[in-house]
């Protein structure tokens, strides 16, 4: 032992938590280093601060900002009006909700970390045993680096001369923007661009690649697309970025679509172009620890670093960068260090999503990637309007789609699109983790009605038309 903590966990945030908690769990000597370079990202880090909490908030605002005007859900029994938002209020309601559960769910739950001592600080690496935290010298026998990530800039002319806005700063405008840019057509990208519109801004999406969510089934990208179509958000897909520049009160983005020059302008600019981690600081080089091409952290399948005393997760070392996937790397960093049993991580257990309305969500392999593993699959799509419940709820939008291996009926993939989608998926992880085959959900008794009645149905829709089936046939 160096004569210092067993170890020591540079990061505040999921990962940092989880890990601090499964540490105390073993009764083990902790410090964790809490600064990091996301600007918004204080203890919590980036989920309860600026990412989860405060935009799924302002999500379910203006959803029901939107449906109470009659445009999503619609009967005819009711008459729907203009409602008003109160913009500035819902930034503050948000804000409350925010340091509630920061308080609730990291700094009381810190306070209570008998083994864990927390460290306001930026940490740096000495050597591989020490840690610069301001002014003091730490030294560790293991580290857990789980320093997060923070938005990623474009390297595009002009960039630097216009005050454009991250997932931090559109969390927390003052005023609610007439109109809106977003770069980026992924999940943060769709969340805060059909947020803004239901709030009743002009936005208008510019996508480099030729389709929104690219690394999601192509039914599902493509119906998104219409349904955000349908609510008045303006959608380019194929845009090249060539310059931003400021005129007056707007920002301007100058495009190249198809090989057409194109302008677009607009009183705000958001960009949603990924992620770059927070590494820059840390100088992991002085505890040999290799970096990818990105600067994101290099691990083995134990979230085991090159150097053989320093583990890293969460967003740190890249994708999948979400809450739930961050915790249990983080868990299973700890124990691999402490313990003989040693654990890994199947990612293709792991479920995401992405909160627009109707929600995206998925887990498993996409019918190429199946293919591309050489697997014989075999795929079916149930629209969402052969889901009774979404019938009785006045919203059909959607559809779902179950990847299964050709010879063992296997489901090795879900994905869906539509109301609570995010809530649904979990019957799907549960097939994907555990074999479970199209067999097994059909043998399944499903409440009805229900919209996750709906993965039974896509089950049975590898049999039966099931159009034409009764709402009782199992």
């Amino acid at each position: 032992m160096s004569g210092g903590y067993p170890l020591a966990i540079l990061g505040q945030g999921s990962a940092a938590f989880a890990a601090a908690i499964k540490a105390n769990d073993l009764g083990i000597k902790t410090v964790m280093i809490g600064g990091n370079k996301t600007r918004g990202a204080v203890v919590g880090g980036t989920c309860v601060n600026v990412g989860c909490v405060p935009s799924k908030n302002l999500i379910t605002i203006g959803t029901a900002l939107r449906q109470s005007e009659g445009d999503a859900t619609k009967f005819q029994s009711i008459k729907y009006g203009k409602t008003r938002l109160d913009f500035q209020k819902a930034i503050i309601e948000k804000n409350v909700l925010v340091r509630k559960l920061r308080r609730e769910k990291y700094q009381n739950v810190l306070d209570h970390l008998e083994n864990v001592e927390y460290v306001p600080e930026l940490a740096q690496f000495i050597s591989n045993h020490k840690v610069k935290a301001g002014n003091k010298i730490l030294d560790a026998d293991k580290f857990l680096i789980a320093a997060g990530a923070r938005a990623k800039p474009l390297p595009v002319e002009g960039l630097d001369k216009v005050r454009y806005l991250t997932n931090e700063e559109a969390l927390n405008l003052k005023e609610l923007p007439d109109s809106l840019i977003v770069v980026g057509g992924r999940t943060l990208g769709l969340e805060f661009a059909q947020m803004y519109a239901h709030f009743g801004t002009k936005v208008t999406i510019l996508q480099r690649s030729d389709r929104l969510l690219p690394g999601d089934e192509p039914e599902i990208s493509a119906a998104l697309k219409f349904y955000l179509e349908q609510e008045g958000i303006k959608i380019h897909t194929g845009v090249e970025i060539k310059r931003f520049y400021k005129s007056g009160k707007k920002k301007f983005v100058e495009v190249n679509i198809n090989g057409n020059e194109r302008e677009f302008g607009a009183e705000q600019l958001l960009l949603a172009t990924g992620r770059q981690p927070n590494t820059d600081f840390l100088h992991p080089e002085n505890a040999g620890v290799t970096l990818d091409s990105q600067g994101f952290v290099k691990v083995d399948e134990q979230m085991q670093t090159s150097a053989p005393n320093i583990w890293a997760a969460g967003d740190v070392i890249g994708e999948p960068m979400l809450e739930a996937i961050a915790a249990k790397e983080g868990a299973v960093a700890v124990n691999n260090a402490f313990n003989q049993t040693k654990r890994k991580v199947n990612f293709k257990e792991v479920p995401s999503a992405v909160f627009t309305y109707p929600e995206v969500a998925r887990v498993g392999y996409t019918d190429a990637e199946a293919n591309g593993k050489g697997i014989k699959c075999n795929c079916g799509v149930l629209a969402l309007e052969q889901v009774p419940k979404s019938q009785i709820i006045g919203d059909t939008r959607g559809l779902i789609k179950l990847v299964v291996n050709w010879d063992t009926k296997k489901i090795i993939g879900v994905h869906i699109l539509s109301p609570h989608a995010a809530d649904l998926i979990h019957e799907g992880v549960l097939a994907v983790k555990f074999g479970l085959t199209i067999d097994d959900i059909i043998d399944t008794v499903h409440i009805f009605p229900t919209l996750s009645e709906g993965i039974k149905l896509a089950a049975q829709s590898f049999y039966k038309d099931v159009s034409k089936m009764s709402c009782c046939t199992e």
